[in-house]
């Protein structure tokens, strides 16, 4: 008996003096939120694997989903101080969650933690706010001209190289391959960034200024805007707003339009970041290829529409901001995690990445050819960095409301360029 009474007091002494090692075992847990396809969702958490396998006690619990409602989720969880350790967000969301660069932790107080050397120092002041850096950019992206080439061919004619040749498209896709073809999906954010493409060209100038929380186009400009875009319409180069809303409904994706899965729609004015979702649902008989930017002869600026397709930031009530900045750097700069996401998110904006993708197979054909059209005008400094609060998400509803009564004719193109001018500098000054 008294034997056994010495072993039960030995086992309790053992327990209680490895009670605190176990608990100092516990995992550090990191949260890390994010939106997108499955293929990004299995690239991501396959990354992270690949995270905790190097550092033992610490655990990042994903929270990932589609970009509908994400932002809805992420506001809620800001406001709350509920907010992931490690988030995915939008470039033009620093403006709202971020405007004076303390909505955010300042990645610069980790700088031993962070390999910012791998960023050009143009990508590294886009995630500036005043003198704190709040995010970094996963990869930059811009607007290119994504056409099929069967479709084309079909038609008789060669990729649009110019406005002119988009233009005269229409009329020759509706007489040879019917009603249902177009040369240009219609979804109406591409047509409104398309049109204003052709507004920077001849009149030098974005919709919004880029200085100041104000419209930069003048009415006359504006006048024109709206123009450009009923020219696309109403020549049956881009599919009508009211056609686009009866297949499923007017904002759904192009890649699960039928009449893009079959070559009916033959182009689309889209994100290079995206070319692969694209091209991922075309049937064997379609050849997706990236034709020349549009622009107008002698034009003032190039159109081209570019920003960071995404960037990585950490929540300012983080209790591990060391950590989540380790991890951070692992997903942006780490060869090895470059080669888990591959093109998920775009091409990476590190160095380290893209060259260890380069060295693969991972990039080419028309990503790569997007890539290096956009990277020679941004490398030669005429991709203007756009306002942020374009991209607002109230002015983004604002200017879809305004170009949804003109795809409806429910308003004179006067009427809309007023609109476009006065209610759009009002709301500028309401949400700066």
């Amino acid at each position: 008996m008294k034997r056994r009474n010495g072993l039960l007091a030995v086992a309790a002494a053992m327990v209680m003096a490895f009670a605190p090692t176990a608990q100092a075992q516990e995992p550090t847990t990191l949260r890390f939120s994010w939106w997108g396809g499955g293929a990004r969702h299995e690239a991501t958490l396959k990354a992270i694997a690949a995270f905790e396998a190097k550092n033992p006690g610490v655990k990042i619990k994903a929270e990932y989903m589609g970009f509908a409602g994400y932002l809805e989720r992420l506001s809620t969880q800001i406001a709350g101080g509920t907010e992931p350790d490690i988030m995915q967000i939008n470039w033009a969301w620093l403006s709202t969650f971020s405007k004076t660069g303390d909505g955010f932790y300042d990645l610069n107080k980790s700088k031993s933690s962070l390999a910012l050397n791998q960023f050009a120092e143009t990508d590294l002041k886009m995630g500036m706010v005043g003198t704190k850096l709040n995010a970094l950019p996963v990869s930059y992206t811009a607007r290119v001209m994504l056409w099929n080439r069967a479709t084309f061919e079909r038609a008789g004619l060669k990729m649009p190289s110019t406005w002119d040749e988009l233009f005269a498209a229409g009329p020759v896709f509706k007489q040879k391959l019917g009603s249902k073809a177009f040369a240009i999906d219609g979804e109406l954010y591409d047509m409104i960034l398309l049109s204003q493409a052709y507004i920077m060209q001849k009149y030098g100038t974005p919709y919004v200024s880029s200085t100041s929380p104000k419209v930069a186009m003048s009415e006359t400009a504006a006048l024109e805007w709206v123009q450009v875009y009923k020219k696309l319409v109403n020549n049956n180069v881009a599919v009508p707003l009211p056609m686009r809303a009866s297949l499923g409904g007017a904002e759904k994706p192009t890649e699960q339009q039928q009449d893009w899965v079959v070559g009916n729609w033959a182009g689309n004015y889209t994100w290079d970041s995206v070319i692969g979702l694209r091209a991922s649902t075309l049937n064997k008989e379609q050849k997706l290829d990236v034709g020349d930017f549009l622009t107008l002869p002698n034009a003032k600026n190039s159109g081209m529409f570019g920003r960071p397709s995404l960037m990585f930031a950490v929540g300012k009530k983080s209790k591990n901001p060391e950590i989540a900045a380790k991890f951070l750097n692992f997903v942006l700069t780490d060869p090895e995690a470059a080669g888990i996401l591959g093109l998920t998110r775009g091409v990476p904006s590190a160095d380290s990445q893209f060259r260890a993708l380069a060295r693969t197979d991972a990039l080419q054909g028309i990503e790569l050819k997007a890539f290096l059209q956009i990277k020679k005008q941004k490398d030669a400094g005429k991709i203007d960095l756009p306002s942020p609060l374009f991209e607002n998400a109230r002015f983004n509803k604002f200017m879809r409301e305004v170009f949804e009564t003109v795809a409806y004719g429910k308003v004179t193109d006067q009427e809309a360029a007023k609109r476009l001018v006065e209610e759009g500098n009002a709301l500028l000054q309401r949400i700066k």
